[in-house]
């Protein structure tokens, strides 16, 4: 098989052959027909995700077949479709697994960072980490909805937000696009923040009842103007544009971070506490919210916007990606598709 590996820190993805991997004891080998790019492959591009071992395989946006099991492995069979997304598999004995709050798995795996991801025709992972999919997308549509979807979904559907509530997305990228869609579809009063009126079209074709232009205005003071958000999804990473949004939130809102600066933010105490109101961040989700995102987006007609390249020139799509230049997700396709 052919994977993109990468085997020093900051250098370019390899396309290397290796021999077809054979699953063991409760694994589950897929065949790869499509996996995203995902920002957080920066981890492992430039190794700084602590004791990564390179040469490693990235991807954790994978889309394929079951091809084999091993033993013990009993809810799978080959030629299932299926996907497999961030959460790469969980110990089932800390005290979190013995909650079912499988993503905070004290010896939880990431997929791509603890063994090899998707950037590959093949790839083994752990039986718990395979999500069914459902029919009604195809392998590349898929493949964003099971890191860039499940974030904004997962995030937005555990807010406590409740339908006709004021939602505001702030950011119109790889995240925010699906979050407009899928608050839209959620029953939320949808509100679009970006920079520039350029973006105000497509934030009302994904489904924005409203957009803010926040080069142009307080963003925080439009919202006020509607009466303030209930709920405040921050997909873009800015920790200034993230941090004076606050003042836009109602009474008993939610500043949710799904979009991760690399500065830190700087929020009012006195402001949260005055008005009630909290800031909070959110990981992704476990297999099992992977099939709820797949099903709601086949349910209700949500899909990514995508740009596909074959696996072959995965160097080029890296790029592509890091750039920001990529309207809005970028697809790794097997065997040239």
């Amino acid at each position: 098989m052919k994977v993109a590996q990468i085997s020093k820190a900051g250098g370019p993805f390899e396309i290397v052959e290796r021999d077809i991997p054979q699953p063991g004891a409760g694994q589950v080998r897929i065949k790869v027909e499509a996996c995203g790019i995902c920002h957080s492959e920066e981890l492992v591009k430039h190794a700084l995700f602590p004791g990564l071992q390179l040469p490693r395989v990235p991807g954790h946006e994978i889309s394929g077949r079951v091809d084999a099991v091993g033993s013990g492995v009993t809810q799978w069979k080959p030629g299932q479709r299926v996907g497999v997304g961030w959460h790469g598999g969980h110990c089932f004995v800390c005290e979190w697994c013995r909650r079912g709050d499988f993503i905070l798995c004290e010896k939880g795996k990431i997929t791509g960072i603890h063994f090899d991801g998707g950037y590959g025709e093949y790839t083994i992972v752990p039986a718990e980490a395979v999500a069914a999919m459902p029919d009604g997308l195809t392998a590349d549509e898929a493949a964003p909805l099971l890191c860039a979807g499940i974030t904004v979904f997962n995030s937005m559907r555990n807010s406590g937000t409740r339908a006709g509530d004021l939602v505001a997305i702030h950011g119109i990228g790889g995240l925010g696009h699906l979050g407009i869609q899928y608050a839209r579809q959620m029953g939320f009063h949808t509100v679009a923040v970006g920079r520039g009126s350029d973006k105000e079209s497509l934030a009302k074709k994904l489904g924005a009842h409203a957009y803010i232009d926040s080069g142009a205005t307080d963003a925080a003071a439009e919202l006020k103007k509607l009466g303030g958000a209930r709920l405040i999804l921050a997909t873009a990473p800015d920790a200034k544009s993230i941090s004076a949004l606050v003042a836009g939130l109602s009474g008993n809102g939610k500043l949710l971070i799904v979009g991760v600066p690399g500065d830190p933010l700087m929020v009012s105490a006195l402001q949260l506490v005055l008005t009630k109101t909290s800031v909070q961040g959110w990981p992704s989700g476990s297999a099992i919210d992977w099939e709820d995102t797949l099903r709601f987006s086949v349910l209700t007609g949500v899909r990514p916007m995508i740009e596909k390249y074959p696996l072959e020139k995965v160097n080029e799509a890296y790029d592509q990606m890091i750039s920001g230049r990529a309207r809005f997700r970028v697809v790794l396709t097997m065997g040239g598709g």
